[in-house]
């Protein structure tokens, strides 16, 4: 006879195979509508939930082709993530066009390039950096390549909390600190996206939870290109093992890797829960987002509609921290149905985590020079991030 475990295994491969076929038949309708009305009428259909209603199409088709006829301007958007991805890592990619649109009384069509139809991460930097595109979705660190100062935020305990984050990027010292380096590279910041703090995840098969760092020890820790995050995982105890985002899913099967660090949306959008155990909030480096805009773009806009494409960013800004705590809990309670446990560190735990590799540390010295020009101008931004500014964002503990 069949155990519990087998039983319960048997009905998860059963839902799977149901939402598989399920994504096959949206993927195939999908491509219907793109056929018959046109590709971004399918992605504004996804995007609101009526893909399968041939009258609600037509009649968005219809408001796309007058949108467009009727802009003077064109905002060509892409990012990394499909639509309908926002339910668990909150971009929020059609609430920005509708807003954009909206708030500059048509003047500006945006035509949305979701899913890493025109790529992913840095190669969409590049783009908007050359003109190609006029604004993109990518990690902050993504910037780092092109104006370094903004890595900054990846000095672990410096910004880790949701609050401390977005304290920082809508502070002075961040405008007057930070802005001016990105729009010296030919850069404009519409908005700092907030996701969720990174986290420690631990592959099936390795001890958890994870509560300290004494628990890293050895542990094989996927780094992304990141110096800063390389070496934050040095402090830990951990072996820092750069992969290319493309190849982590495998190398967390294989065993090549025992751990990553994406905030939970970001693990449950990219499919990790089948593969993981535990997910540790250590919150020490916000996993964090922003709209770049190519700024001589921005710069050729005529006054009312720069003001009206700023208004928008500020709305979308605030629906998205709006839809953290949501999106945080759906992912989990997703990755809960597959098996993933969570832990958040008590406070004595996460003093732990704070001495072992805190931005307090002198190790980080030279690096915060290296960004800024001095430790002071640290200090500055630090004080920032702890400092509340009228901005609320739910933080997981």
């Amino acid at each position: 006879p069949r155990n519990k475990q087998q039983l319960e295994q048997e009905k998860n491969m059963e839902e799977r195979n149901e939402m598989q076929e399920v994504k096959n038949k949206d993927r195939r309708r999908f491509m219907e509508i793109s056929a018959k009305f046109g590709f971004t009428a399918a992605v504004v259909a996804l995007g609101n939930g009526f893909l399968w209603n041939t009258e609600a199409v037509a009649q968005t088709a219809n408001e796309e082709k007058e949108r467009q006829k009727n802009a003077k301007f064109t905002m060509n958007l892409a990012t990394a993530y499909i639509l309908g991805a926002s339910r668990s890592y909150p971009i929020m990619q059609w609430n920005f066009k509708d807003n954009v649109e909206n708030t500059t009384n048509g003047q500006i069509y945006v035509k949305l390039a979701p899913g890493g139809q025109l790529g992913a991460g840095s190669a969409l930097v590049q783009k908007v950096q050359g003109g190609t595109i006029q604004v993109a979705q990518h990690s902050i660190s993504n910037f780092a390549p092109f104006a370094p100062a903004a890595d900054v935020i990846n000095i672990p305990y410096m910004c880790g909390e949701n609050q401390q984050f977005i304290n920082l990027v809508t502070s002075d010292a961040w405008k007057s600190e930070i802005n001016p380096k990105i729009e010296a590279k030919g850069f404009k910041a519409l908005w700092y996206v907030n996701i969720d703090p990174r986290t420690c995840a631990i592959r099936k098969g390795v001890d958890g939870p994870i509560k300290t760092p004494e628990q890293l020890q050895g542990i094989k820790f996927r780094v992304p290109g990141s110096k800063i995050l390389q070496k934050f995982y040095q402090l830990l105890g951990a072996n820092p093992t750069p992969v290319a985002w493309g190849e982590t899913s495998s190398a967390i099967k294989q065993g090549v890797a025992d751990a990553l660090d994406p905030a939970v949306g970001a693990l449950y959008v990219f499919g990790f829960k089948e593969i993981l155990s535990w997910v540790t909030f250590n919150a020490a480096v916000p996993d964090a987002q922003v709209y770049s805009c190519n700024l001589e773009w921005f710069n050729s806009l005529p006054k009312d509609v720069q003001e009206g494409v700023e208004f928008a960013s500020d709305i979308t800004f605030r629906q998205n921290l709006a839809m953290v705590p949501a999106a945080r809990a759906f992912s989990m309670a997703e990755m809960t149905k597959a098996g993933v446990q969570f832990y958040a560190p008590t406070p004595a735990e996460k003093e732990q985590w704070v001495a072992k590799a805190g931005a307090q540390l002198p190790a980080w010295d030279d690096i915060k020079k290296e960004l800024l020009g001095s430790v002071d101008k640290f200090d500055a931004l630090q004080e920032a991030a702890n400092t509340f500014n009228g901005y609320y964002v739910h933080d997981v503990s």
